[in-house]
């Protein structure tokens, strides 16, 4: 009989849901080292990113009776981490609130507060992982995103090749997608 590691990520869903923790260990193996590394790219914090992934891990095998599988194994995690990073983020801003104010409340249950919380985190994010861009990929990348001016007119107005314009657009989607993750840029791109 071939081991768990020959089981597709659906094959292993079906098992884990019918209460085989050998399938459960076999995830864990499969997602650990590459939820962790997504979750230290967002959070560059060594022992938060571990807490994360332990706390998904954890509630996965807890709720396995009402969990309901609708998409992808790997789409489920990462957007678990995400959550999971989006709380941090959530706690830290509200936690420096406090401290800054100390007098005002903001209602952290509600799907708006929560809603731009994520918004305004994702924005800050994507803002500085522009600002780290080299000047000139910098600027022909926000006249494209922020003047929606075509390569075309970025090459007239800037004075370089339309070649050249199309290269840094480019080399700009990719640093976005390398520095703020898959799902981010998605989403961001939406």
């Amino acid at each position: 009989m071939p081991g768990y590691n020959s089981y597709n990520d659906q094959e292993l869903i079906v098992l884990f849901n019918s209460g085989d923790d050998a399938a459960f260990k076999e995830i864990y193996l499969r997602y650990d080292k590459p939820l962790y590394l997504y979750a230290y790219h967002k959070l560059g914090n060594k022992e938060e990113s571990r807490d994360v992934i332990q706390d998904v891990f954890a509630w996965m095998l807890t709720n396995r009776k009402t969990l309901n599988f609708t998409g992808s194994l790997a789409g489920y995690l990462y957007k678990s981490v995400l959550n999971k990073i989006y709380n941090i983020y959530k706690h830290k801003q509200v936690l420096s609130k406090y401290a800054e104010g100390g007098s005002f409340y903001i209602d952290i249950e509600s799907q708006g507060t929560d809603y731009l919380i994520r918004e305004k985190d994702i924005s800050a994010m994507i803002e500085k992982t522009i600002a780290e861009m080299p000047p000139r990929m910098r600027e022909v990348y926000e006249l494209k995103s922020k003047r929606y001016m075509s390569a075309k007119e970025i090459s007239e107005h800037t004075g370089v090749a339309e070649s050249t314009v199309n290269t840094q657009l480019k080399r700009a989607m990719k640093h976005l997608k390398l520095k703020l993750g898959l799902l981010i840029y998605i989403t961001f791109i939406i």
